[in-house]
């Protein structure tokens, strides 16, 4: 797996990854307006506005996943579901926290999300407990539950 800065040329497969993985991972965890606002041409945006945040990963030239770090938060991390099961998603938070050193990091997961929490827990983040977090959409913020969890990387 090969990490590199996104560019503008990933836009499209950033945003058709993110769309995807956020609807198989949170759309039955959320209030149904925000299911509704979270449209494909929503996450091409998304992807326009947090692109120099981005980083993307790629297995044998395929992109694989990426993730969009903001501040000492991971502010997203997806992995496309045919690297699901094999070791991407490890290899992927290894160089998360990599990026990280030297802070206590902290990342947020949709409450009911037992696949993303299980994941996180077996790297070793650890869950501080509910909290609501604001989102941003198209439509301007709206408040979700989530499971807050954070990991000292000093």
């Amino acid at each position: 797996m090969e990490f590199r800065k996104a560019t503008a040329a990933d836009i499209d497969a950033i945003a058709a990854m993110w769309h995807a993985g956020w609807h198989s991972g949170h759309a039955a965890h959320v209030a149904p307006a925000l299911v509704a606002v979270r449209t494909e041409a929503e996450f091409l945006d998304r992807a326009r506005a947090h692109l120099l945040k981005t980083t993307v990963a790629e297995v044998k030239g395929a992109f694989a996943g990426f993730f969009m770090l903001k501040e000492d938060e991971i502010y997203q991390f997806y992995i496309g579901a045919e690297f699901r099961g094999t070791d991407a998603a490890t290899r992927q938070m290894a160089q998360v926290e990599s990026d990280m050193t030297g802070r206590v990091a902290w990342l947020a997961c949709a409450v009911g999300n037992a696949r993303a929490a299980a994941f996180y827990e077996k790297c070793g983040w650890v869950r501080q407990g509910t909290f609501v977090y604001t989102v941003e959409t198209a439509g301007g913020p709206m408040d979700v539950d989530e499971w807050r969890y954070a990991k000292d990387l000093r």
